[in-house]
């Protein structure tokens, strides 16, 4: 699809500089683009292949000041990094808009409601009262178990499973391979040694604008819900237990896990695989560094953690610095008991 530089500069309140005429049909990096191609430079580092590129367009800030000529045609925007995301997100809506309709095979329970525009890909299953909203895209072979319900404008991607009763806000992306509602990790200890399964009845509520990377896994609820609340943004490789509740605007990286009824508050950062203990509760905006192994509730707001047990990342940071200090430490108090001796030789000698 081509597409002017004027186009683009409406698309994303930027002002053209250069030949507002000249089109692009791809993207590409600023160090690497070709001909007919858009890049972005918002990293200052970057900014020598401005005057090198092959690049027809580039968008760049407003503020950015030229120290030599160039021969792309330049959109200058406020902030070049959140443009070419806008820019990039307007593209990927125009090109899933052309998705529509129901491939063949598939299985769609006759009590199954679908709004409008709605993508069903081939070798997907939708079980009984199952609700997807308008504009939602399920992708080849996702599994939608009876009583799910999808709401608007979601893209569930391939092999993506929704048990029975979850339910999926609005712009929702579920990214391939996820499982949303398998069994929570419930077993009671029986007298002769053996664990008796606990049924997990509850479901798992994924609210508005949330994104979910591949291969993750959020369980059902033992009872309630399991909440992953809106904006939230969960990276791959992800487990997210039973009966826990993620905060709004909160984000967690790869391979991380949290326990069973653990609550997490709005605005945390959780770094990769960070390890979080059953039945805590974290404070609002905590940033728990990567790695971190977190055994006791965070409380006081705005808290910043690392190490395992986790602890006062400030703390943490000095503790290290004295740590590689150590050996040096130990030779200067070798010298000073050495000294010390030796004044009481002298004194006794006196």
């Amino acid at each position: 699809m081509k597409i002017n530089a004027e186009r683009i500069a409406q698309l994303i309140n930027g002002k053209v500089e250069g030949n507002a005429d000249v089109e692009v049909s791809s993207f590409g990096k600023i160090e690497e683009a070709q001909r007919s191609q858009l890049a972005f430079l918002a990293n200052p580092k970057y900014e020598d292949f401005l005057y090198t590129t092959n690049a027809s367009v580039i968008i760049v800030n407003e503020s950015l000041e030229l120290k030599q000529p160039v021969s792309a045609t330049l959109i200058r925007v406020a902030d070049a990094y959140i443009a070419f995301a806008n820019l990039l997100q307007k593209y990927q809506e125009m090109m899933q808009a052309q998705l529509t309709g129901i491939q063949q095979p598939s299985y769609i329970h006759p009590s199954a409601k679908l709004g409008e525009n709605v993508f069903v890909g081939a070798f997907t299953y939708l079980g009984e009262n199952v609700t997807v909203g308008n504009n939602t895209k399920l992708y080849p072979g996702v599994y939608i178990g009876n009583d799910v319900k999808i709401s608007d404008n979601s893209i569930i991607h391939p092999g993506v499973k929704i048990y029975f009763g979850c339910m999926v806000g609005n712009n929702v992306t579920i990214h391939a391979g996820t499982v949303i509602g398998g069994d929570g990790f419930g077993f009671a200890p029986q007298e002769n040694g053996t664990y008796k399964k606990v049924p997990q009845i509850g479901n798992v509520v994924i609210e508005d604008n949330v994104e979910i990377g591949c291969n993750t896994t959020i369980d059902r609820a033992t009872v309630g819900s399991t909440i992953i609340h809106a904006g939230t943004k969960l990276d791959n490789l992800i487990q997210i237990a039973h009966n826990v509740e993620i905060g709004y605007n909160t984000v967690i990286a790869a391979q991380s896990g949290v326990s069973g009824s653990t609550k997490i508050g709005n605005n945390a950062m959780i770094g990769g695989q960070v390890g979080i203990v059953g039945h805590l509760q974290i404070a609002e905006g905590t940033k728990i560094n990567a790695q971190s192994g977190v055994s006791k509730s965070i409380k006081q707001k705005n808290t910043a953690v690392t190490g395992s047990p986790a602890y006062d990342y400030t703390s943490a940071l000095r503790s290290q610095a004295l740590s590689r200090n150590l050996p040096q430490m130990e030779k200067r108090l070798a010298e000073l008991e050495k000294l010390v001796q030796q004044l009481l030789q002298e004194k006794v000698s006196f």
